[in-house]
């Protein structure tokens, strides 16, 4: 019996002995699986639990033009936020905070009774506001430096560049295209939380500051697009224009110098614009192109070898009827050469060379000249244009379609399809940005000039610009685009606007337009003007052509491309320059523009930050190339001298010790 009870005793031994043990090892094995393979997450989690993170905004890259003027920086600045647990006078605290700050001090009060450790105050703050409320020495009251976008140029390439929003993220132009690109890693601050989930107390700040993205390069220059900019305002509010558009492109490679619109906007205050005129009319309108289409006719008809430039066509004395539409010429012509159609911009001679080429061949070369299609110009919103298929041409549709109407397109498209044509016959892929760098000035990326097709052979491309040239001769339709000492190739174009009411076409609103190149017997520059809905006359060689020869004179002679005959001189250029804001009272710097004399003279920038030398250019009106990073120390010219349109202006900067 004793034995029984021994041998029963031992395997409840032996029993609890193994639960014991399996136990220990279940125990032991989720220590290992916590405390070893989950080691890594659940610190990451109880973090989570008792801190709270607040993200600073990131940095962007600079943009600047070819010559590397920057067109939109990131300047840090002060952001104030508040600590309400260690406020202890909340009232007397948002008494004397609230004037700094521009609002009430009911209002700053909600903010700072809230149940939370940490909240913000104000984000980006100005430079002397900031510094007027850290001598306050509020308890409670902290800064951290975050980034905030500045244009210095102001409106200067506005609708090219874009703007961001408060997050910041690129909304329109190369800032949003690039967005990935320039946008920098985001900084951020971490407070601890007690057991109920609440802030209590900042935890060493700043754990990671925002660093900027890369930095982009465009194909644009700065003086070139201001320009532009200036000769297309004259041209618009001259004519009673609605609005207008101007680009300007090297005729070889499809690289953008400069791209204009107008009304134009400033970036720095977006918000105080309608949506319409922050839109790059450029590349995401369209328009019907009018007579400037007939270059692309009498190439392809060229190229096809159906018509020689010297060819007669009868062009019915100003009237020809197809179906039951009738055609006018705004003069009465019997027959015109080929050339002489392109010349005198015969409507009715347009349609019968498209009926002698057919709906077929017309349609491809429009379609190998780009139209139709995107050209990918690596800007947001590009509009296609539209042309439509061929098989659903009737006769007055060809015909229509052969002098630019019935069908639309883009400026850009139009540029780049011109430009083929200056070129010797190839189609290059349009662009604007030209390279990438990293932050410390390596260049990570290259866009190289991008051959799309041959669409015209060399022939052909030296016919038609031979023909374009007579345009701007005398009793040609561009005469105001001729330009002394330089053969011109360029085409007129008018159209009529399409009516939203009647459906049909405008009798009064028109598009009056302007394309050429220049100097035509070596293309530089490929120039396209368009004035919408002008008031004075509907016609483009009386709108837009005068704003073509402005603009291809200056951006000559700054290029450094003389007439022929002339020996090289200093070109006389109007620098870009943003308009000179209301007086001031910060003498410390200088006046750097002469009320007087329009002349700017030049501040001493040596020892001042980069921000504070952005401010003084933007106050003062002037644009300067920054070079470096830090503090000035060396500039050009020496303070108070002149400042030319021709000086190379810069300030270099190095790093404090």
């Amino acid at each position: 019996m004793n034995t029984d009870r021994e041998k029963w005793a031992r395997v409840r031994i032996v029993m609890i002995g193994t639960i014991f043990g399996l136990l220990f090892l279940s125990v032991t094995g989720r220590a290992f699986y916590l405390q070893i393979l989950q080691h890594e997450e659940l610190v990451k989690k109880a973090e989570r639990q008792h801190q709270h993170i607040v993200q600073l905004n990131p940095g962007r890259g600079v943009i600047m033009d070819r010559n590397g003027t920057p067109l939109a920086v990131s300047v840090d600045m002060d952001s104030c936020y508040a600590e309400p647990r260690r406020i202890k006078d909340m009232d007397g605290t948002a008494g004397v905070l609230a004037p700094f700050l521009g609002t009430s001090k009911q209002e700053l009060l909600k903010k700072l009774s809230c149940d939370k450790g940490f909240v913000w105050i104000e984000r980006r703050l100005t430079p002397e506001v900031a510094a007027r409320i850290k001598n306050l020495k509020l308890t409670g009251i902290g800064f951290v430096s975050e980034s905030k976008r500045f244009y210095p140029n102001s409106e200067v390439a506005s609708h090219v560049v874009g703007f961001t929003g408060v997050d910041p993220v690129g909304l329109e132009g190369v800032e949003r295209k690039y967005d990935s690109v320039i946008l920098g890693n985001t900084g951020y601050m971490v407070t601890e939380r007690d057991a109920l989930g609440r802030d209590i107390a900042l935890k060493d700040t700043v754990i990671k500051n925002s660093s900027p993205g890369k930095n982009i390069v465009l194909t644009l220059d700065k003086n070139i697009e201001y320009i532009a900019e200036k000769e297309l305002a004259k041209a618009v509010t001259e004519s009673g224009a609605k609005n207008g558009m101007a680009l300007v492109m090297e005729s070889d490679s499809g690289r953008v110098l400069a791209m204009a619109n107008y009304p134009t906007f400033n970036p720095n205050a977006y918000a105080h614009y309608p949506q319409a005129m922050l839109r790059n009319r450029v590349v995401a309108d369209s328009f019907e192109p009018g007579s400037t289409f007939k270059i692309f006719l009498v190439s392809a008809a060229l190229e096809e070898r159906i018509l020689r430039p010297t060819d007669l066509i009868n062009c019915e004395n100003g009237r020809y009827t197809v179906a039951d539409r009738t055609i006018h010429d705004t003069h009465s012509y019997a027959r015109l050469s080929v050339s002489d159609i392109l010349k005198y911009s015969s409507n009715i001679g347009a349609a019968k060379i498209g009926f002698k080429l057919g709906d077929e061949r017309l349609f491809r070369y429009l379609r190998n000249f780009g139209f139709g299609e995107r050209t990918g110009v690596d800007l947001p919103g590009e509009s296609p244009g539209n042309l439509r298929d061929k098989h659903r041409l009737y006769g007055v549709d060809l015909a229509t379609i052969s002098f630019g109407q019935g069908v639309s397109v883009s400026a850009i498209q139009l540029v780049s399809a011109v430009s083929a044509v200056a070129n010797g016959g190839t189609l290059m892929k349009p662009y604007i940005v030209e390279r990438i760098l990293d932050d410390s000035g390596r260049e990570v990326q290259k866009f190289e000039p991008q051959a799309v097709r041959r669409v015209i052979s060399t022939d052909t491309a030296k016919k038609v610009t031979r023909m374009m040239e007579s345009v701007t001769s005398e009793g040609g339709t561009g005469l105001n685009a001729a330009i002394d000492g330089f053969l011109v190739a360029g085409k007129t174009g008018t159209a009529q606007k399409a009516d939203p009411v009647t459906h049909g076409y405008s009798a009064t609103r028109r598009t009056g337009s302007f394309i050429g190149f220049v100097p035509a017997d070596k293309p530089k520059l490929t120039i396209l003007v368009v004035i919408d809905e002008p008031k004075t006359s509907p016609y483009g060689g009386v709108v837009a052509a005068p704003a073509f020869r402005s603009i291809a004179v200056n951006a000559l002679a700054y290029l450094k491309i003389m007439p022929k005959g002339e020996t090289q001189k200093t070109p006389k250029v109007v620098a870009a320059q943003t308009p000179p804001p209301p007086k001031t009272d910060a003498a410390s710097e200088g006046d750097a523009l002469d009320a007087t004399t329009g002349v700017a003279v030049m501040p001493d920038f040596r020892g001042m930050s980069m921000r504070r030398v952005m401010q003084v250019m933007e106050k003062r009106g002037i644009n300067i190339k920054l070079m470096g990073s830090g503090r000035a120390v060396e500039q050009n010219p020496p303070p108070g001298q002149t400042i030319r349109g021709v000086d190379e202006v810069w300030i270099k900067f190095t790093p404090s010790a």
